[in-house]
């Protein structure tokens, strides 16, 4: 018998798995004796180690292993999914981060662990680095969007997720309202639950 699927959820630029949503799927996951399927590994904010970790995961996993990524988690899943031939489905993900990071550059606080660090070139420059193109396989991707995101505008992620299975809502914000309601979409699409 083959190991169940195992679903590694990636968080966005200064967050962590104490995250909303992060805490909205552990739960969700453990009501569903699903827990030991679920992983949310604490992300560094220097890309280059934040990717080491994750590839780490990917490579642990005893099963296939989908992706869902929040915002820069959505960038950095995309990366991922390309480079091991993944599913991911994307919360609101950002796109040609280095044009929307340029302007955040200097000092930072993680919203959850208080942590203070300092954006540099060189972070932006790691980022830029791991853009790949538009899926290949669209077919693999699933993107939830919704158009009152304060923080990214969802046009860019539309356009460049334009061949892919695409949800637009209308209204919502940056952290995704109604995210709670639809886990179980996403526990199907990464075979951990019947539709």
């Amino acid at each position: 018998m083959s190991a169940l699927p195992t679903l590694l959820y990636i968080h966005g630029f200064n967050s962590s798995p104490a995250s909303h949503k992060a805490r909205e799927l552990m739960a969700a996951c453990a009501q569903r004796g699903l827990a030991a399927q679920l992983q949310i590994p604490a992300l560094h904010h220097d890309p280059r180690q934040a990717m080491t970790l994750l590839e780490a995961h990917i490579c642990a996993a005893e099963g296939r292993v989908t992706l869902v990524g929040s915002s820069l988690g959505g960038y950095y899943a995309t990366h991922l999914a390309e480079r091991y031939g993944l599913k991911a489905l994307l919360i609101n993900p950002a796109v040609r981060v280095q044009r929307y990071f340029q302007r955040y550059l200097g000092p930072q606080q993680n919203f959850y662990s208080g942590e203070r660090w300092e954006l540099t070139a060189a972070h932006v420059e790691a980022l830029a680095a791991l853009e790949v193109p538009p899926p290949r396989d669209p077919e693999r991707f699933v993107v939830w969007l919704q158009t009152g995101d304060e923080t990214l505008d969802y046009r860019d992620a539309a356009d460049y997720y334009r061949a892919c299975t695409l949800e637009i809502e209308e209204g919502g914000d940056h952290s995704y309202q109604g995210f709670a309601a639809r886990i179980p979409e996403l526990l199907a699409f990464a075979g951990l639950l019947r539709p």
